[in-house]
């Protein structure tokens, strides 16, 4: 028997069913598992599409029974939807995971908020309907069990994933916020500054520029609101932005350096 078949399947409610969202119910529902779905925006009509159930009601949304509650909101909203959600219309202890691209700043949002019996698992998919198009297989996904009793339901959830082959690397949110800030912000960052000079493909181009351009392509498919959330709630990524300030203000201090001593090549020569 296969690892996706002989786990449970779990009754799996989102909130929030944006882009991402959408991204993962594909897959959840292939897998045999049971979706409901609330969200600001009304996808009735999708979901009913999809075959998952809608709800409008935020509190018939908790009292659906589910095992799983998969908190997809974006960053900056996290706190707006979370105050929404009014939990004590839970019929009993549930899982709830989040899928955010930042990692402390939910875990302790949802630890003030949850139930004292609610489980909390916080994941980031490093990986989306871009990259995840062909399948999830060989792609990562960090989480850390922050607060877990029922690890049977935890792990049938972990399970959606490592049964599509992903890479499952368990960490805590601290060490992935430091690792995010110095690859994935720092992505977007440089990303958005190509953005910003309109770089574009020419006639001549590089592999190197190729990769380039493609880089900004990617980044600014994802909204600002993704990007700036990004650096508002990761702690550690205003020190990676200064560092690359700073380094890019060296690089530009040695050219300058090099371009004077070409300019004037007798300035450099010591005096005999």
């Amino acid at each position: 028997m296969s690892a996706s078949s002989s786990q449970k399947k779990l009754r799996i409610g989102i909130v929030g069913f944006g882009t991402f969202g959408q991204f993962l119910a594909i897959t959840i529902i292939k897998q045999g598992h049971t979706l409901r779905v609330t969200s600001r925006t009304d996808y009735s009509l999708l979901c009913n599409q999809m075959g998952i159930s809608f709800y409008r009601e935020a509190d018939e949304f908790l009292e659906a029974d589910n095992d799983v509650v998969l908190i997809c909101t974006s960053i900056l909203s996290l706190p707006e939807v979370v105050k929404s959600l009014p939990f004590d219309c839970l019929k009993r202890p549930t899982l709830f995971v989040d899928v955010l691209s930042v990692k402390e700043y939910p875990k302790d949002i949802l630890l003030q908020v949850l139930p004292e019996n609610s489980d909390l698992l916080c994941t980031h998919p490093m990986f989306g309907p871009e990259s995840g198009k062909n399948g999830w297989q060989g792609l990562t996904i960090v989480y850390e069990k922050v607060r877990v009793k029922d690890e049977a339901t935890c792990s049938s959830f972990l399970n959606i994933f490592q049964s599509e082959g992903c890479k499952m690397l368990e960490m805590t949110c601290e060490e992935h916020d430091k690792m995010v800030a110095r690859s994935q912000f720092i992505t977007h960052t440089i990303g958005r500054v190509l953005s910003e000079m309109e770089i574009e493909s020419t006639p001549i181009n590089t592999k190197g520029f190729e990769s380039l351009i493609q880089l900004k392509e990617n980044t600014v498919k994802d909204s600002f609101e993704l990007f700036s959330g990004l650096f508002v709630r990761n702690r550690f990524a205003i020190e990676e932005l200064n560092k690359l300030e700073l380094a890019l203000g060296k690089v530009k201090q040695k050219l300058q350096e090099r371009m004077e001593e070409e300019q004037n090549p007798n300035a450099s020569k010591p005096l005999v």
